[in-house]
C-alpha cells in the first residue's frame, strides 16, 4: 500500500514561491511508476479541488487557475513527485494534499485517488 508524506508548506507573500514535495514509501520503484500522482488543495470552508497532476508517462496536467504559474514534476527514482509554485496569489492558500491512483478516468476528480497524504498548509499575505 502506498503512503505518502508531503513537506514544504509554509506561508509566503503574495508573488513568492513555494516547493512542495510528497514522498511515497511502502514499496519500490516499479511499484510507484504506474500511478497517476496529483496534489488537490482545500481552501478554509471550500470543497477540495484538483491543481496538478502528473502520469506515468509523465504528462502534466493542470487547473486553469494555476496554468503558467505551477509545475509538476515526477522522480521516480527517488518516489517523490513535486509542485513548484510561482507567483504565488493570496487565493493559493489552501491546504494542499498529495494523491496518487493506478487507475484515473479524470485527473482532477478526487474520489478517483485511493491514497492520500496528511496535507500541508500554504498561506499566501
Amino acid at each position: 500500500e502506498v503512503q505518502l508524506v508531503e513537506s514544504g508548506g509554509g506561508r509566503v507573500q503574495a508573488g513568492g514561491s513555494l516547493r512542495l514535495s510528497c514522498e511515497a514509501s511502502g514499496g519500490t520503484y516499479s511499484h510507484y511508476r504506474p500511478y497517476c500522482m496529483a496534489w488537490f488543495r482545500q481552501p478554509p470552508g471550500k470543497e477540495r479541488e484538483g491543481v496538478a497532476a502528473i502520469d506515468s508517462d509523465g504528462i502534466a496536467s493542470y487547473a486553469d487557475s494555476v496554468k503558467g504559474r505551477f509545475t509538476v514534476s515526477r522522480d521516480n527514482a527517488n518516489n517523490t513527485v513535486n509542485l513548484m509554485m510561482n507567483s504565488l496569489k493570496p487565493e493559493d492558500t489552501a491546504m494542499y494534499y498529495c494523491a496518487a491512483s493506478r487507475f484515473v478516468r479524470a485527473w482532477d476528480r478526487a474520489t478517483d485517488y485511493d491514497a492520500w497524504g496528511r496535507g500541508t498548509q500554504v498561506t499566501v499575505s
